[in-house]
């Protein structure tokens, strides 16, 4: 992934890069699931969408879970029209690179997946994970309902509270509404399931989320 030493603000929304009308090529298909990525989806799935750094790794961390119908990579959460990585990775769209998880909460709750994505990376470093440096790395939870808002303000306290007994700092994980989600594309979608020596930046605090699920 690109290493974005200066790309630390997010701009603003006049200062963005405009984008396109029409939307960037992706796959239609989950390279692992054979399940299509887009919707219409099984009337019981829900949606969750998270952003921990760089979404190679992240993705496989969700789409082995049991429960996952069907996961893709893409961006959100800026301004930029159907943007492409590189210009995601230049820091002038605003956007941050996520995981869409597709799951059936009869099999997997929505706070099994918070779990998992406070576990699965730092949330306290802003914008950056690890060596991985830009605003598109930061630690994110775009909700898609008020369900999902308030269970991710739950545990965000929780952990909040836990990491500082640590010894760490404030979680800085921004938990905003799901606007647009954009795929990315196709080459990045399960990456490391096309390529199993790729590179995965994936590193927790080794602080467990206590849930009691």
């Amino acid at each position: 992934m690109f290493f974005n030493q200066n790309k630390i603000n997010i701009p603003a929304r006049d200062n963005a890069l405009p984008g396109r009308e029409m939307p960037i090529q992706t796959a239609e298909t989950h390279y692992i699931l054979g399940r299509k990525l887009k919707a219409p989806f099984p009337d019981q799935m829900e949606i969750a969408v998270f952003g921990l750094g760089c979404f190679w790794g992240a993705e496989r961390k969700f789409w082995s879970q049991d429960g996952i119908w069907v996961s893709s990579v893409g961006y959100t959460a800026g301004f930029t029209l159907n943007p492409t990585y590189e210009e995601v990775c230049s820091g002038l769209t605003g956007h941050n690179e996520v995981v869409q998880v597709v799951f059936d909460p009869e099999k997997i709750s929505y706070l099994k997946l918070l779990k998992i994505f406070f576990e699965s990376h730092n949330p306290t470093q802003g914008m950056q994970q690890g060596n991985d440096v830009g605003t598109q790395y930061r630690s994110g939870i775009y909700f898609c309902s008020k369900e999902q808002e308030s269970s991710a303000s739950s545990v965000k306290s929780t952990y909040t509270e836990a990491l500082i007994a640590k010894g760490l700092s404030m979680v800085t994980t921004e938990i905003i509404p799901l606007d647009q989600y954009y795929f990315a594309e196709d080459y990045h979608q399960q990456y490391l399931a096309k390529n199993p020596n790729g590179y995965c930046g994936l590193g927790g605090t080794g602080v467990q989320c206590q849930l009691g699920v």
